[in-house]
């Protein structure tokens, strides 16, 4: 088949009420096209994933106060610390985007089928 011929796949996904990592998981397995017939690890896959209701997502056990993201700038002693609550509080895109670049392969690939990530902002 050739790649004129393959269709353009849109997913649409409602996060609210759904767990973290079980979406993530979800996500990136749609945007290697790991769903097609026609995945092959080498390709990025022609899907793009639209996410919306992000507020509304859950996450399970204290996890809210225990995981911490951290963030480090090279020098000593310039280890930066966040917790899941303040970085939700502040950017909850990029703790989605986070959760599903760390599924994804490391590879070439990676940042393309990261672009297919599509998250709706909410109105209000």
């Amino acid at each position: 088949m050739k790649k004129s011929e393959e269709k353009l796949k849109e997913y649409t996904l409602d996060a609210r009420g759904r767990k973290l990592g079980r979406l993530a998981t979800e996500i990136a397995t749609l945007l290697q096209g790991k769903d097609r017939p026609t995945y092959a690890p080498n390709k990025s896959g022609n899907t793009k994933v639209i996410i919306k209701n992000i507020k509304g997502m859950e996450i399970s056990g204290n996890k809210a106060s225990q995981k911490i993201y951290y963030k480090h700038a090279g020098r000593l002693g310039h280890l930066k610390k966040k917790t899941y609550a303040e970085s939700f509080k502040k950017d909850p895109e990029w703790v989605i985007k986070h959760a599903v670049r760390l599924m994804l392969p490391k590879n070439r690939l990676a940042k393309e089928r990261l672009s297919h990530l599509i998250i709706k902002k909410e109105n209000g």
